[in-house]
């Protein structure tokens, strides 16, 4: 797979995206807008959704090896808007704090244990970077003021969400299927379906077999792909659509 981001720098991306987080909460008009990318949620709600999930994976790392997610008390929702920015930005540090105690391999509980990830602090940091990433986009989108991820971030999002998120051992229940995906930035990649789960590596190039679909977009649309934030049709496609669908709604038993 192409080398990862270095520990540093996922603590550096992090830092920034929560700036971006919260420079756009502290404009908002208001903090009931709707975001159109998560739809059962205003702006505070998703605010409130980051804070408790960087409380909750700070405890977890802390805690080290575990069965679960460590239990943790999460600071209430201020009464004024105007201080919700700064327990936003508590939160985060509460977590970069954590992370950099720990450094990056230090086990821990995670939700991926089956897949082609590691069960680190260091893996937990780089799926963090993305889900702040992917929800300050979110946050601009509520707002109006779109932006793409950055181009470190996004290219190192297409690798974590397929190697954390994709890969399993969970057997596909369907034909077995070949699946690429192209970053016009120059990076590849293949994953394999089949009774024996998903299982993701860099595309092996001109000459391989054919792949049942391929899609091509830049990073930042693939990452916004795998979320949700777009759909296939707004990516170049070759091949039946139709795999994409079933990746989608596949939910592995492991």
């Amino acid at each position: 797979m192409e080398k990862t981001l270095e520990y540093a720098d996922l603590l550096r991306l992090m830092d920034d995206r929560a700036t971006a987080f919260q420079a756009v909460v502290a404009a908002a008009p208001s903090l009931d807008v709707r975001v159109p990318t998560c739809p059962e949620w205003t702006l505070l709600d998703l605010v409130q959704h980051l804070v408790e999930g960087r409380y909750r994976w700070a405890a977890t790392v802390a805690a080290g090896p575990a069965e679960g997610p460590a239990a943790v008390t999460v600071p209430e929702v201020p009464q004024d808007r105007g201080d919700v920015p700064a327990w936003f930005a508590a939160s985060v540090r509460e977590l970069l704090d954590a992370l950099r105690e720990a450094g990056p391999d230090r086990e821990c509980w995670t939700w991926w244990g089956a897949s082609q990830s590691p069960r680190t602090s260091g893996a937990v940091a780089r799926h963090q970077l993305q889900q702040l990433a992917v929800h300050t986009y979110d946050a601009q989108v509520a707002v109006g003021a779109p932006q793409p991820l950055p181009a470190e971030v996004a290219l190192d999002g297409v690798d974590e969400f397929l190697t954390t998120c994709c890969a399993t051992t969970g057997a596909w229940p369907h034909k077995p299927a070949i699946v690429d995906y192209h970053a016009t930035e120059g990076r590849s990649w293949r994953v394999w379906l089949s009774a024996d789960g998903a299982r993701v590596a860099r595309h092996p190039g001109e000459g391989s077999e054919p792949a049942g679909v391929a899609a091509w977009g830049t990073a930042d649309e693939l990452v916004k792909f795998f979320y949700g934030r777009i759909t296939a049709e707004q990516l170049r496609v070759e091949g039946d659509p139709g795999i994409f669908d079933q990746l989608i709604a596949w939910e592995p038993e492991v």
